[in-house]
């Protein structure tokens, strides 16, 4: 009980420490955790650790390598995301990068046997984010500086409970308590957010194991965020029907997915090799939807080998479909709805291809561990996400020709400490 009384004030601790994530597949990390993410963010059918399965399939916590003992996670992750972007209006070209920065996201997982057939897990990590910093830069839009700054950053809790229905069945059931930050230049509103997943995997026979899961959309409302509908028309006179001085609310809801996936162990204890699969309903989800997100399907492939009983080779690649769908030839004089509350077309597609590029599609990634003993391990992983470039032009119905594009790169690196017991 005392050990148990003493991870719960970690992860209180991990909590309080929550960072800044940024886009992967849309804005939602690949996988959480160091073996993970340097397997593609694979999981679904065969997770290799706590936090793995509490994230991608709460079942595997009664089939992992843990099993039948106890298991802690402490892990970490250095994320490196690199935006620019390019600017073409009647004042000329403006290209700029984001302020580069390095971002602390903590994960802590925990899965502990309440009786042969039942088992508990804990999670508390960094799960979505994005955002840029032009604060301080030569960004320009329209003759005037941007001082375009957006963050978004969602930290999860996550109690969940698995069962054992029999030797080749599990069944997992997780609670998700989202703790949200959205900023979009007027401040910083956090809110809080609940939903729910629930998972299987069944062990076709020593070497296949299947899996299935379904994550609940998790809605958060932002209050006082931005002032959508100021100045619509640009004339200086907010006594305009549609325009007022108030900050708006923003609703953003963190979508439904259906998630699949397959794993073989050709050589038991020796090779796994993982295919995961999803569907992330982005069009459907509160405020992405208002911003035209479209759907996104992504697949992930892991493989983890063993070369001596002490020390784990692994290699991933992942691919998440671009949700942001491109605008070209908008017309910038009308106006766009969001939520309800009018704006200009031109500002809210700035912030739109602007303001969050989550626009990366093809990660390739890699890891090592190293068990010292039974009870204690160290795992390390680094992920690259290839750049990508949306582009958008307006039509001839605005005063000038204009033009908006972001760049984005990422890479990451992972720490993680294991303890069973």
């Amino acid at each position: 009980m005392r050990k148990i009384l003493v991870l719960l004030a970690v992860l209180a601790l991990v909590v309080g420490m929550a960072g800044t994530a940024a886009a992967t597949n849309g804005d939602n990390l690949i996988g959480i955790g160091p073996i993970s993410r340097a397997m593609g963010g694979v999981g679904i059918a065969a997770p290799q650790d706590a936090i793995s399965a509490t994230f991608a399939n709460p079942a595997g916590m009664c089939f992992g390598p843990y099993c039948p003992g106890s298991e802690v996670n402490f892990a970490g992750t250095l994320f490196m995301p690199r935006p620019k972007s390019r600017i073409v209006d009647f004042t000329g070209t403006t290209t700029t990068d984001s302020d580069k920065k390095v971002y602390a996201i903590p994960a802590f997982g925990l899965s502990i046997p309440i009786n042969p057939k039942l088992r508990f897990g804990l999670s508390a990590f960094g799960v979505s984010g994005l955002g840029v910093d032009y604060r301080d830069t030569n960004q320009t839009f329209f003759g005037q500086a941007t001082n375009l700054n957006t963050q978004l950053q969602i930290m999860k809790f996550s109690p969940n409970i698995a069962y054992l229905v029999n030797d080749k069945l599990s069944v997992g059931l997780g609670l998700h308590v989202d703790y949200s930050a959205l900023d979009l230049g007027s401040g910083t509103s956090f809110n809080y957010g609940w939903g729910a997943q629930v998972g299987a995997i069944y062990k076709v026979n020593d070497y296949v194991s299947v899996g299935a899961t379904y994550k609940t959309p998790q809605s958060v409302k932002h209050e006082n965020v931005s002032n959508f509908n100021a100045d619509l028309n640009g004339d200086g006179d907010s006594l305009d029907p549609l325009e007022d001085t108030t900050a708006d609310d923003l609703k953003l809801e963190s979508p439904q997915e259906i998630g699949v996936g397959i794993a073989v162990e050709p050589v038991p204890g020796k090779l796994l090799i993982e295919v995961d699969g999803k569907w992330v309903n982005w069009s459907d989800a509160e405020g992405y939807e208002d911003f035209d997100w479209d759907d996104q399907w992504v697949v992930a492939v892991g493989a983890q080998f063993k070369p001596t009983q002490q020390l784990v080779l692994r290699v991933g690649y992942n691919y998440g479909a671009n949700p942001v769908k491109e605008h070209n030839n908008f017309d910038g004089a009308t106006l766009t709805y969001v939520q309800g509350v009018p704006t200009s077309t031109l500002n809210y597609e700035f912030l739109r291809i602007v303001g969050f590029p989550a626009i990366v599609q093809h990660h390739l990634t890699a890891g090592i561990g190293y068990e010292f003993s039974d009870a204690f391990a160290v795992n390390l992983a680094y992920m690259h996400a290839f750049e990508e470039t949306i582009t958008e032009t307006t039509s001839t119905n605005v005063p000038s020709p204009t033009t908006l594009e972001s760049t984005l790169v990422e890479d990451s690196l992972d720490f993680g400490m294991t303890w069973r017991f």
